[in-house]
């Protein structure tokens, strides 16, 4: 069993994925920078619903592009718990593959014990992303407002990036509308 990492304020256990490495040639023109080459960071929160596969695969295809790296992030409320670890890991190298072969991107992966919300926040704060994409759990209007959303928690305090809260395939986009009216802060 691999180690439990135990960082300032959390914990978390680094996920194995399979060696999928994209080959990126050196720039042919000097105006190319390194940064340009070197490529942007996702960070995409994921759990086993599919509205999170559906903003795995939205972040492919409108987000990600050649030499990105998409770090895949998963919440969990016991670290230690080995069956969740394992399954957890099993999503996560699945995604990682299909990452490499619809976009050609690397992906790292990590699963955190914590609030979802505040966790995912963090590791905005350790890796500076491009954008943070997450998806909806499906609740209506009201129960978001009684019960609060991990959503809406990070849209509020991440700071370090833009956070990209893609809706379900089912869910109606007047919800989305509502939502952003109560939501806005100048």
């Amino acid at each position: 069993m691999e180690t439990v990492m135990e960082d300032e304020e959390y914990n978390y256990r680094e996920v194995t994925l399979p060696s999928l490495i994209p080959v990126v040639p050196e720039p042919e023109l000097e105006r190319e920078t390194g940064e340009r080459r070197r490529g942007r960071d996702l960070v995409i929160a994921i759990d086993h619903g599919p509205n999170s596969k559906h903003a795995f695969h939205w972040a492919l295809i409108h987000l990600s592009r050649l030499a990105d790296t998409i770090h895949l992030l998963h919440a969990v409320s016991d670290l230690k718990n080995q069956v969740v670890y394992d399954i957890t890991q099993g999503l996560m190298e699945n995604l990682a593959v299909e990452a490499f072969q619809v976009a050609m991107v690397k992906t790292v992966a990590r699963i955190v014990e914590g609030d979802p919300g505040k966790v995912i926040c963090k590791e905005a704060e350790r890796i500076k992303p491009a954008a943070v994409v997450m998806g909806t759990r499906g609740r209506s209007l009201i129960q978001s407002v009684i019960q609060g959303s991990v959503g809406e928690y990070c849209f509020h305090h991440c700071k370090a990036a833009p956070v990209v809260i893609v809706p379900g395939k089912g869910l109606p986009s007047l919800r989305y509308s509502l939502f952003s009216l109560f939501s806005y802060t100048p």
